[in-house]
């Protein structure tokens, strides 16, 4: 695959082997749907390849979100759809895998709401600046089903158990100041200077020496390598939630603005 083959990814080259990497669909918050979660899947692997790039920053179009999670389309389909749910599960295990596989170092400028596929892209980066007012959340169990997508193979290394078991069993909203507070990203800044300052880091790990940088990450990686089959039980499980009835209420519960009310939740008798 080459660079001019994604559709939902725009890409500009920055001085020093240091590449932009965008996520374009403002209209919807940058949020994932099937081509753009698929070509998540292969973005690592063409940067990994491409021996013009040092660097690669990845942020989001507009000035709302850098990426709103996964369509609600898609998320119907998954709920209504076998063949759904595995394309989509195979798929969120290779963004996981192929980015720790990725040698060069991964920067996110997390210019506003990050949520699902979007977070675990935003998270796994290996330097991460966010915005100060922006908000993220895991969100998996405000839909009705665990939290799976990335968050067991790196919540518990960036924040703690503690914060880690709280904030993915809640899925309570952390704005900038509080993720870079318990230590789930790297920086956070004034939302006009997240950009500059992601730009400005690639440019610095650019100068350095890439081997001795890429075998730093390599090493560090394991770290979540090793919580892999704990990953891989949080995706399956994640999955199997969404042959249940809470993603259902969970579902039109998001497409009706409103608290949920689900089954699971409801006293006997």
């Amino acid at each position: 695959m080459r660079y001019e083959d994604f559709q939902f990814i725009l890409f500009d080259r920055q001085p020093d082997g240091v590449l932009l990497a965008t996520l374009n669909r403002p209209q919807a918050m940058n949020a994932t749907n099937d081509r753009m979660h698929w070509e998540l899947t292969q973005l690592w692997g063409v940067v990994n390849e491409d021996p013009a790039t040092k660097v690669v920053v990845v942020t989001g179009a507009g000035d709302r979100a850098f990426s709103a999670g996964g369509d609600l389309s898609v998320v119907e389909e998954m709920a209504n759809s076998q063949q759904a749910t595995l394309r989509v599960m195979k798929e969120a295990s290779d963004i996981v895998y192929n980015m720790l596989a990725c040698d060069k170092p991964i920067i996110s400028a997390i210019n506003g709401t990050a949520v699902g596929a979007g977070l675990a892209v935003a998270l796994l980066a290996d330097v991460s600046v966010i915005a100060e007012d922006a908000r993220l959340t895991d969100g998996h169990t405000r839909l009705g089903v665990s939290a799976g997508d990335h968050a067991a193979i790196v919540w518990p290394v960036l924040c703690g158990m503690a914060k880690a078991k709280y904030y993915l069993m809640t899925a309570d909203f952390i704005d900038g100041k509080e993720a870079e507070r318990i230590g789930l990203v790297t920086f956070c800044a004034p939302r006009a200077e997240v950009l500059p300052k992601s730009l400005a880091i690639a440019a610095n790990l650019a100068r350095g020496s890439q081997t001795a940088i890429r075998a730093t990450k390599k090493s560090l990686n394991n770290w979540m390598r090793q919580a892999g089959p704990i990953f891989d039980n949080s995706l399956a499980m994640e999955m199997l939630c969404f042959l249940g009835d809470d993603v259902k209420e969970g579902l039109a519960a998001l497409r009706g603005k409103r608290a949920p009310d689900f089954p699971s939740a409801r006293l006997p008798g």
